[in-house]
């Protein structure tokens, strides 16, 4: 099996739990609470490395990971609907796709919402005004909500790269100058 069949199957795997999750949520009227428990959920896979080493490896047995999962969504106060589907994803040696769905089930409820989410990489820190601008800005142009992941990359120099959908626009001066190196490379 070639790396991308396995990350095609992962994401095949994650999308069908995903859907399952949120057709029952939606249906119930709980996506405020799954969107809170999604992005808390994204966020402990985030900064536990312990979390993701126990998700990933195959030295923790079934029943050891359907205990730590079960744990975890007990205390992260989960709905049942979640905690249930976690806990099936321990069971049936899936919880190696958790980052996955958590990653569809943000873009399902943004979708649910009419939002989208842009992608945006600046040299320095955007202020809040700034932010809310740029917010403006591609709301106005995606017809969306919009909501923006910032991150910083001092490497661009200056300017920033902002990817919305399919879309990506990249005004950083590093950008600029590879231009404008490979310009004077057809020149000279």
């Amino acid at each position: 099996m070639t790396v991308a069949n396995s990350v095609s199957m992962s994401q095949s795997i994650a999308g069908r739990y995903a859907q399952a999750v949120f057709d029952i949520v939606k249906e119930e009227g709980g996506l405020d609470d799954l969107a809170r428990q999604t992005q808390d959920l994204g966020a402990a896979l985030a900064e536990s490395r312990e979390l993701r080493d126990m998700i990933s490896s195959p030295i923790y047995t079934r029943d050891q990971q359907s205990r730590a999962i079960s744990a975890l969504a007990e205390k992260m106060q989960l709905s049942t609907t979640l905690s249930n589907t976690v806990r099936l994803m321990a069971q049936n040696r899936r919880l190696f796709v958790l980052p996955q769905l958590v990653d569809k089930l943000q873009a399902l409820i943004a979708e649910a919402r009419g939002e989208i989410t842009a992608d945006v990489t600046s040299a320095i820190a955007l202020s809040d005004e700034q932010q809310q601008r740029l917010t403006q800005a591609l709301t106005e142009k995606s017809g969306k909500t919009v909501k923006l992941n910032t991150r910083v990359d001092e490497g661009l120099i200056g300017g920033m790269i902002v990817k919305l959908g399919s879309q990506m626009i990249d005004s950083s001066v590093r950008s600029k100058l590879a231009s404008l190196q490979n310009v004077m490379k057809e020149v000279g």
